[in-house]
């Protein structure tokens, strides 16, 4: 990285008090849609402020370091951070294996409608990064 480069990023990471992140952590962002019924909106809100253990762990286990879902009407859009290890198939072959994470996800499957854009078994689409600031810094 050049010298300019790296003084700016400081610069604004001390202006602005930003976090420093790990250089070798990975994030991908997706998008899925809920089915548009305002009680079950209201019901997977609910489901998400207290996850099941097992799919925690299962996360975790998987390489996942944090997972955010916001909410725009129907509209999810996650952000998943990891560690620089992880693979979607890695991932896939734990919550296969955990029958908790299964049922899990075969409940949350009653709230959810794929997007157009969906593959045949895709529930999640992952999006494409277009900007991010500290690539002009």
């Amino acid at each position: 990285m050049p010298a300019k480069l790296s003084l700016n990023r400081k610069i604004v990471q001390r202006i602005y008090k930003l976090p420093k992140q790990p250089e070798s952590m990975k994030q991908y962002c997706m998008a899925l849609d809920l089915k548009d019924d305002t009680d079950l909106i209201a019901e997977y809100d609910q489901w998400h402020k207290q996850i099941w253990p097992e799919v925690k762990a299962s996360m975790i286990e998987s390489g996942i370091t944090n997972m955010i879902i916001y909410r725009l009407g129907i509209r999810l859009f996650m952000i998943m951070e990891t560690s620089d290890d992880f693979s979607f198939d890695k991932k896939a072959s734990i919550e296969a294996a955990d029958p908790k994470v299964q049922e899990w996800e075969k409940r949350m499957g009653a709230y959810q409608q794929l997007l157009p854009q969906a593959k045949p078994g895709e529930k999640w689409v992952l999006m494409n990064k277009i900007f991010e600031l500290k690539d002009f810094l």
